[in-house]
């Protein structure tokens, strides 16, 4: 009801842009062909045929019809089978048509936005178009599941003077989507997911969104329509490999591993996450009037960072691990009441099941553990 059919995009965006709407169909042949297609259907929707999920896919002929039809289903089987329930706030900040900037706290590769859509959807609203790096693009499969639902691509391990040409082409890709094609987008505050359970926007981001400026900066950023979202896991998605991660990194570079990327995100969707909360900010708009009068860019840009982080932080949801990681880490009692006894108890389970998982349950290792759920503690 709400798809928004833009099928002639400037050639300059080819290699970048999610499929057309007339482009979908082909791109759905293609992945139900896939020998990793079955294994998926099983796993999402273990009470219809595989069959059954093909003949109702062939009959998508829109991203958004795919989004609604097959996406939000899935991801809702997600949330079912791996956590203790969604939930959410700040949708009525929104106006259902109007097109955003959705910049997002980073803890997941795939939930993070894929909730958000199932959330747009539910509240009557169009989906976003979501960025996804090049590093992810591993196999046909995943471009062609990631273009059928409106992922733009963002080059990674380029040179520098690429990598120049490439944020100036995504930054102008962004402004077009929003104001021409009119459809929201997501892209993290950072490069990366947050491994320490800090969520602070990168300067770097907000800059490449402004190469496409054509006017001022003010008001560049009013028609971009920023919009801070936070979204809350009660346990860490991936929280083992991100300590292991940012343990070998203390002492020397860590290197990833073949298919690692792919492990993370397979990880991300099966493993355990406890309660998961999102929560949609305010757009910033009347806050960047006080940029008026600052000439110096870099602080521009700090600022806009701050007035991102303020809302991130604030929509942040505490969950009990929160406070129990903060009383171990500090050895203090200061937000006893904000827990029980038995969910103290199965947060060391987890944590000492997770440590030992990666073969480096050893004090170092406890701490950083700890530090990635009691940081926002402290942040608050």
């Amino acid at each position: 009801m709400f798809s928004k059919k833009i099928n002639k995009l400037s050639n300059k965006f080819d290699d970048i842009r999610p499929y057309n709407d007339n482009e979908v169909n082909d791109g759905i042949k293609k992945i139900v062909e896939s020998k990793y297609f079955p294994v998926i259907v099983k796993y999402l929707f273990p009470e219809r045929s595989i069959q059954e999920v093909v003949d109702e896919l062939l009959q998508i002929n829109s991203a958004f019809d795919f989004q609604k039809k097959f996406m939000h289903g899935a991801i809702r089987s997600i949330v079912k089978q791996t956590s203790d329930g969604l939930s959410f706030g700040g949708f009525e900040n929104l106006k259902s048509d109007e097109s955003y900037l959705f910049i997002a706290n980073h803890r997941d590769i795939l939930l993070d936005s894929a909730i958000l859509q199932v959330l747009l959807v539910e509240h009557g609203m169009e989906t976003s178009e979501i960025s996804f790096g090049s590093n992810l693009m591993m196999s046909p499969f995943v471009i062609e599941a990631g273009k059928i639902n409106r992922m733009f691509k963002v080059e990674r391990s380029i040179n520098s003077k690429e990598s120049l040409l490439m944020s100036r082409k995504l930054s102008e890709y962004i402004l077009h989507t929003i104001t021409e094609k009119h459809l929201s987008v997501w892209i993290a505050h950072r490069k990366g997911r947050a491994k320490n359970g800090l969520d602070k926007t990168d300067t770097v981001i907000l800059k490449m969104f402004e190469m496409a400026n054509t006017t001022d900066f003010v008001t560049h950023f009013k028609a971009l329509k920023l919009v801070p979202v936070t979204v809350s896991y009660e346990y860490e998605p991936c929280g083992k490999y991100k300590v292991n991660e940012l343990y070998v990194s203390r002492n020397s570079e860590y290197v990833k591993q073949p298919g690692e990327d792919l492990n993370s995100i397979l990880k991300g969707i099966t493993e355990y996450k406890g309660r998961i909360h999102l929560e949609m900010g305010k757009p910033i708009i009347n806050e960047l009037d006080v940029l008026e009068n600052i000439k110096n860019k870099n602080e521009k840009f700090q600022i806009l960072s701050e007035l991102i982080d303020k809302q991130i932080y604030k929509n942040y949801k505490l969950w009990s691990t929160n406070y129990i990681a903060y009383d171990l880490l500090t050895n203090e009692n200061k937000y006893q009441s904000k827990y029980t006894e038995i969910e103290k108890e199965k947060f060391l389970s987890i944590m000492i099941s997770e440590l030992d998982f990666i073969n480096i349950n050893n004090a170092d290792s406890r701490k950083i553990y700890l530090e990635m759920y009691a940081n926002q503690v402290f942040k608050s």
